[in-house]
């Protein structure tokens, strides 16, 4: 029942993910431009998303992952494309970091996904919780890059 449900999970990942790549189907051009009462851009979404679900789960298990140089400061909650320097990544190397991700997690802690760790403060013990919340919040950002894309 477990082994269905995680199936399930990961196929959700892949298909929300699969979304967020064809609705950011943009040019480098629009995938920088902030519209007037914006925060961000839909590169900055794009890495954010990419970042959130790594920190989440570094988060819970305690675990060093070894994360892009660069992307707690451009992509972390609270930064916006202010940070961004030359050596932030394009839209381009963002979409193939985030078709990977997926692949890249399941490898990574497929076998681990209803391990106990100590509950985050919203109560999330297992790396599926985690992976549920993060989906979630990878559907808020793909509204954002929406919302963004009827301003270009």
């Amino acid at each position: 029942m477990v082994e269905k449900r995680n199936e399930v999970l990961f196929n959700q990942l892949r298909m929300y993910r699969d979304y967020l790549l064809a609705v950011s189907d943009v040019s480098e051009e629009a995938a920088n431009v902030i519209p007037s009462g914006c925060n961000n851009n839909i590169r900055w979404n794009l890495g954010h998303v990419y970042l959130d679900q790594y920190l989440w789960i570094q988060h819970l298990t305690k675990e060093p992952i070894e994360l892009p140089e660069g992307f707690r400061e451009w992509f972390d909650y609270g930064t916006s494309p202010a940070n961004f320097s030359d050596d932030t990544p394009d839209l381009a190397t963002l979409r193939d970091l985030l078709k990977i991700q997926p692949k890249a997690i399941l490898e990574a802690y497929g076998n681990r996904l209803e391990e106990e760790f100590a509950p985050t403060e919203a109560g999330m013990h297992t790396i599926s919780q985690v992976l549920v919340r993060t989906i979630f919040h990878e559907g808020l950002h793909m509204n954002a890059i929406q919302s963004i894309c009827k301003f270009l």
